[in-house]
């Protein structure tokens, strides 16, 4: 039962019109020539909390302390409705003192009585408040999604940008650029959207899977980092893990790497976290001839977080610090 079978209806004088108008579960308002209100149906005295004897014949404007007297409901009443006959679907935003704020969808239709020519103005009330509110929601949703999509495309774009190419088979690149792509992937997890990670946490997410129960991890102090370090401070510990699965102490079988940390006063007022990275065990450490990929990245990662990043190769172990500021 819509509105404009409900104004056929009642047109045609239908003995059932009434009975009909109570079972609508839509509030409906009967309003005359003078915007007096002549019926109200169930669903309107409950949807408004209304008693039946205060509203009938009495200016709809008027009720309940001028609660009515909404300017876009009276355009739509007083000025729209004379010159258009039926109006669909016109939104009504309001605080009601009784119900609190809502947002109803208002069908409005201009009966005339055949027998008098008289005129009545059916009024329907959607309330949309939920299902506005709802969609707002799948909307924020919707967005913050396609923000975290973008972000984690363009995390995967870097990675595959700074994966070195040169000297390295495809199988060699692929192992690398999917290790990356999955310590990334564990970075975001730890850290969804705008929130800090733990920093314990993270080193374990970006080691466990490369060094298992063989890097050590020391507890330090209580430390977090904001959502923007997360995925490259996570980067910088797993490329240590990878160089030490392929070059260093994670080479041998008896080789550990001890993974400590601990914060101290930098200059100024900053804060320094401190970390340091020492491999034992493995096999004898020579210094490179040339700065790879991975030392590399570590260095450029740590400097552009603002910190700094030192590696020694000492022959019994490579011992690196690295300091980021917090």
């Amino acid at each position: 039962m819509v509105l404009e079978d409900l104004y056929r209806l009642l047109r045609a004088g239908h003995v059932q019109a009434q009975g009909i108008v109570d079972t609508l579960t839509q509030p409906l308002v009967v309003l005359d020539q003078g915007f007096c209100v002549t019926n109200a149906n169930n669903a309107f005295i409950d949807a408004f909390k209304v008693d039946r004897d205060d509203i009938l014949g009495h200016s709809l404007f008027s009720l309940g302390n001028g609660q009515w007297d909404i300017a876009d409901l009276r355009k739509l009443i007083a000025e729209i409705i004379p010159k258009t006959a039926a109006v669909v679907g016109y939104e009504v935003t309001h605080d009601f003192p009784t119900i609190g704020q809502r947002t109803f969808l208002v069908d409005a239709r201009r009966l005339v009585h055949p027998d008098n020519n008289s005129t009545s103005i059916l009024v329907l009330f959607e309330d949309v408040t939920e299902s506005n509110r709802e969609r707002a929601e799948s909307d924020i949703i919707l967005a913050e999604t396609r923000h975290r999509m973008k972000n984690l495309f363009s995390v995967i774009r870097a990675l595959a940008m700074q994966t070195q190419t040169e000297g390295y088979t495809a199988q060699e690149y692929r192992d690398a650029f999917l290790g990356r792509i999955d310590v990334a992937l564990r970075a975001q997890e730890i850290a969804p959207g705008e929130t800090s990670a733990e920093f314990g946490s993270l080193l374990d997410a970006a080691v466990a899977a490369t060094g298992g129960n063989r890097i050590h991890i020391e507890a330090g102090p209580s430390a977090t980092l904001p959502s923007p370090k997360v995925v490259p401070v996570s980067m910088m510990f797993h490329e240590l893990a990878t160089n030490a699965l392929k070059y260093g102490a994670l080479s041998v079988p008896d080789g550990r790497v001890r993974l400590s940390w601990r914060i101290e006063e930098g200059d100024g007022d900053r804060t320094m976290l401190v970390t340091e990275w020492r491999e034992e065990n493995g096999p004898t450490v020579r210094q490179p001839t040339r700065r790879g990929y991975g030392t590399e990245l570590i260095t450029a990662t740590a400097k552009h977080l603002g910190g700094s990043a030192e590696q020694r190769f000492d022959p019994r172990g490579l011992t690196a610090i690295i300091k980021l500021p917090i």
